[in-house]
């Protein structure tokens, strides 16, 4: 969980070293808000005239990425308002007071799903999976996937598909989430599942190197850093963005990912990989679109390659919120590209540090286990 104590120093920091992009450089004003034409909102700009879009935005919701087959992609006031209802009041039962005498689990889990079957974890009072569904030019989403239009990521390649790349699956809503903590006390291990990288076969706990990393706290898990961004439906939903005229500063809080988008710049060689990729940044009108290339094998957007290429648009379309758009593209993994957008609103509050244990102590714990599983099936058989 994260500490929130301690990012505030480094947020005084980032806000005496970049100045706030809406802030007016010493000697300069910032220009006031042109008029808006009838029907179009016009942003508050930068003093080099570009649209203001830093700030701390929430991306926390209970619409999906993708949804059921045969489901439309707006949803009606009633369906939205009656999800809504039961998302409160799983939020308010799963937040009573655990029984501090209850027994323990029995050895090994009770068999309930998740990676312990289920040993515990939190309750949902710690979670923040959203209250709301995403809302989008007054529409009432109930998938953030809007291309292909029936809501879903398109077929695997046959390639992709052999190297065991995730195709089309319905990912928990926020409903959903809470619908699992009432019957299993969910750990955020049951999020990182499906990490790149993570091995299941013996000697996946021999060496910390081994460990995906999400598990050892260097790189937020479910894509919540991206590109692309999506919701993390568990907690730390929250994003920065800090913005100067060479650069645009992309803050998350799980994990304390940062991505920095360089502007009117090339890409990197190709020899050269990251793990959040290449992002450089150019203005079309009142848009920021963030070309992403040059990813790793380490971060593979479910199953996608190293040449994976996302397009991201973040559009302010109102004083308290950016539109978020992305296009997936890897012909070697998706038949055909695929597009999702939901819109961020500002969050209230600033954003703070995000400490994760695992990198700390539970690091040594998993392989102190993982030895201690070896000594004891090594007995079992009589092998020294």
């Amino acid at each position: 969980m994260p500490n929130r104590f301690a990012y505030l120093g480094c947020a005084l920091l980032l806000a005496l070293v970049i100045p706030a992009a809406g802030q007016a450089q010493p000697g300069k004003k910032a220009p006031a808000p042109k008029a808006a034409a009838a029907g179009k909102y016009d942003p508050p700009r930068t003093p080099d005239g570009h649209p203001d879009l830093s700030g701390v935005y929430d991306a926390a919701t209970l619409t999906p990425l993708e949804r059921m087959t045969g489901t439309n992609l707006v949803m009606t006031k009633e369906q939205a308002a009656k999800e809504e209802a039961t998302a409160v009041s799983l939020k308010q039962e799963g937040d009573k007071t655990i029984e501090g005498n209850r027994a323990a689990p029995p050895q090994g889990g009770d068999g309930s799903p998740g990676p312990a079957g289920n040993v515990g974890g939190y309750n949902s009072g710690w979670l923040d999976p959203g209250s709301t569904f995403n809302v989008v030019d007054g529409q009432i989403r109930a998938s953030i996937v809007i291309d292909p239009p029936e809501g879903r990521a398109p077929p695997l390649v046959s390639e992709a598909a052999k190297r065991g790349g995730a195709s089309s699956y319905v990912l928990p809503s926020g409903v959903g989430i809470l619908k699992v903590l009432l019957t299993t006390r969910r750990t955020s291990d049951a999020t990182e599942s499906g990490d790149p990288g993570l091995e299941k076969e013996p000697g996946a706990y021999d060496d910390p190197e081994r460990r995906p990393l999400a598990e050892r706290c260097l790189l937020g898990f479910g894509s919540t850093s991206g590109p692309p961004m999506l919701p993390d439906y568990f907690y730390n939903n929250l994003h920065q963005i800090v913005q100067t005229p060479d650069a645009v500063m992309i803050l998350t809080e799980m994990v304390h990912d940062v991505r920095v988008v360089r502007m009117n710049a090339q890409h990197l060689p190709k020899n050269i990989r990251l793990w959040l990729g290449d992002s450089v940044g150019h203005w079309e009108g009142d848009t920021l679109v963030v070309d992403t290339t040059n990813f790793t094998d380490k971060t593979a957007f479910r199953g996608s390659t190293p040449d994976l290429h996302v397009i991201e648009r973040f559009r302010r379309v109102g004083d308290h919120a950016l539109l978020y758009r992305f296009t997936i593209d890897d012909p070697q993994t998706w038949t055909k590209s695929w597009t999702g957008e939901y819109t961020w609103p500002e969050a209230h509050g600033p954003i703070y540090e995000y400490a994760c244990h695992e990198a700390n102590y539970a690091l040594k714990d998993i392989l102190k286990g993982a030895r201690q599983r070896d000594k004891e099936e090594a007995a079992k058989t009589g092998a020294k």
